[in-house]
């Protein structure tokens, strides 16, 4: 969210971001909304004055009282229409960001590793090959997209994550496991409502599936006031993650590159409220995600995301697409974004500095390893002309020492 004093002041740069994203919402609306509360705010303010001087029951105190009544629920309703147009306001993207509708348009900035040409299997013969996948049982049990990892599969999944943890460990990331069940000002102060809310899971105990850990690690800190110098919290937290997919219709409907049910390594960072201190970070949690898909040995390009591909709280966003072989082309594994304060102003994280002032501190997250997609791009890499399944040097400490598969 972003501060209503700013929205006023920079009018036409907010009008910007909304065609810039393509997001639907009345900016000129929201702002004759705020000038209508705020009238009706002084307004009340008076009333109030006024009414104190009754004394008694009288026909004038009761008039007064009934009238600032009448007001206060008349700001109320101004009050939640003025709410539910502020969370609609996109954040500014940063001017790097290209015009762009949809991932389509987004910008290459930089390849790793060579893509080699298809062996004539994909990944999902390779996995029927080695009993490591059920999808007609998977599909039995939970319906549309449902799937069995199993094996081989099972085993490398655990061994991704692991290695995913240690590796993020190393860098002075603390571990969570982070609870999938949160409440619905989670979604909400991370962004993903309004507009993503379509695509989430609830239950009957309002408490909605979380699509990524970057929810519940992001309501971990939610109204609290941290020190300066506890900056920056670095966290890697594994989780389920759950995704209804509803624009996703169509698309990918066979195998397990896009699933309802997923599971993640999430890194979050909270920083200081300075520009320039989120992009280092931002370059810094890609390049995290880089190293890892170095290390797994699998090629990769990272893209610039354009304005129609970016969430609503996004700043910038770099994806990380992994080399798909039989496919002859890359697709998405990773992400990375930052948010400047729009989602700790949300949640009302702040920090206190060493003079003493309260800022709210900046936010940023970024896909360290999802299963089961990452194991397409895994395996159609790291076949070897024998039918084997080369391990990594980097991931044989989790995945047997022999280095096969």
């Amino acid at each position: 969210m972003l501060d209503i004093k700013f929205i006023r002041e920079n009018k036409d740069l907010i009008k910007e971001a909304v065609r810039k994203k393509r997001v639907k919402v009345d900016v000129d609306q929201l702002l004759e909304i705020d000038e209508k509360r705020r009238a009706l705010i002084q307004e009340i303010d008076n009333l109030r004055e006024a009414h104190k001087k009754f004394t008694g029951v009288s026909e004038e105190a009761k008039n007064s009282k009934d009238k600032l009544s009448h007001k206060e629920f008349e700001l109320k309703v101004v009050g939640d229409e003025f709410e539910e147009l502020m969370l609609r306001v996109p954040n500014v993207p940063d001017p790097s960001v290209p015009e762009g509708e949809s991932d389509a348009d987004n910008q290459e900035v930089r390849k790793w590793g060579e893509a080699r040409a298809s062996s004539g299997k994909d990944y999902l013969a390779i996995m029927r090959e080695r009993d490591m996948l059920d999808l007609e049982r998977g599909v039995k049990v939970s319906g549309f997209r449902g799937y069995f990892l199993k094996g081989g599969a099972a085993l490398l999944s655990m061994a991704l994550w692991q290695f995913t943890l240690d590796f993020l460990i190393k860098k002075g990331f603390a571990p969570f496991l982070a609870p999938v069940l949160v409440r619905r000002e989670n979604m909400v102060g991370t962004g993903w409502f309004p507009q993503a809310e379509e695509d989430i899971y609830k239950t009957q105990d309002d408490l909605y599936l979380s699509g990524t850990a970057e929810v519940p690690m992001m309501g971990y800190h939610a109204d609290e006031i941290l020190k300066e110098e506890e900056l920056p919290k670095k966290y890697a937290a594994f989780s389920p993650a759950y995704r209804r997919e509803i624009g996703s219709y169509g698309k990918d409907t066979k195998g397990i590159f896009r699933v309802h049910e997923i599971y993640k390594v999430e890194q979050i960072v909270l920083c200081k409220a300075d520009h320039q201190e989120s992009v280092s970070w931002h370059e810094e949690l890609t390049k995290n995600s880089e190293e890892i898909m170095q290390a797994l040995e699998i090629p990769y390009r990272v893209v610039l995301n354009c304005g129609g591909d970016l969430g609503l709280g996004q700043v910038k966003k770099y994806d990380i697409e992994g080399w798909i072989p039989s496919e002859k082309r890359y697709r998405e594994t990773h992400s990375a974004s930052y948010f400047h304060d729009f989602q700790t102003r949300r949640l009302n994280i702040k920090y206190r500095d060493s003079a003493g002032k309260l800022h709210f501190a900046h936010s940023l997250n970024n896909t360290a390893i999802a299963t089961p997609r990452i194991l397409e791009a895994f395996l159609e890499n790291n076949l070897r002309e024998d039918g084997s399944i080369k391990i990594p040097e980097a991931l044989q400490k989790y995945y047997g020492a022999d280095g096969l598969l």
